[in-house]
């Protein structure tokens, strides 16, 4: 099985969250965004340990199981393609979401979220883990409101 991480994903795993880590170990292959790649180097420069965090990326970017993924004509076709069918539903998501959306289904990977909009892409193979805060609890998106 092939899985693309999203950046909550990235992040649970790093924090040594079970979930995650269970479905990584089981990946016979583990993709990387160059958009999620994106997400987590502008939220590790918005932090406190940006080398430290930045190191451990790249550490895990050496693994020979991890391969990044570039944004190309076909990721281009998909992400219209998706982002057409989410505005028919009037079911918009965050650009970047539609990106790595794309990605996934170009690839044919299981896409690990915590990110509940992912339900509303057509076609996709989404593995979805829970949310956790900041301070590391876990909750549904439903006890947010």
């Amino acid at each position: 099985m092939k899985v693309l991480l999203d950046a909550n994903a990235y992040s649970q795993l790093m924090r040594g969250r079970p979930e995650v880590a269970g479905i990584v170990r089981g990946a016979g292959e583990l993709l990387m965004s160059t958009v999620v790649l994106g997400e987590l180097l502008y939220g590790f420069r918005c932090g406190s340990r940006t080398e430290a965090n930045i190191a451990e990326m790249r550490a895990f970017l050496e693994n020979p199981y991890v391969s990044l993924l570039s944004v190309g004509p076909v990721t281009a076709d998909r992400y219209s393609r998706i982002a057409v069918s989410l505005r028919a539903k009037c079911r918009p998501i965050p650009s970047n979401d539609v990106w790595i959306a794309a990605q996934a289904m170009e690839t044919g990977a299981d896409l690990v979220s915590a990110d509940g909009h992912f339900e509303y892409v057509d076609g996709i193979a989404w593995v979805r883990i829970p949310a956790t805060s900041l301070l590391g609890r876990t909750f549904d998106e439903d006890d947010a409101t």
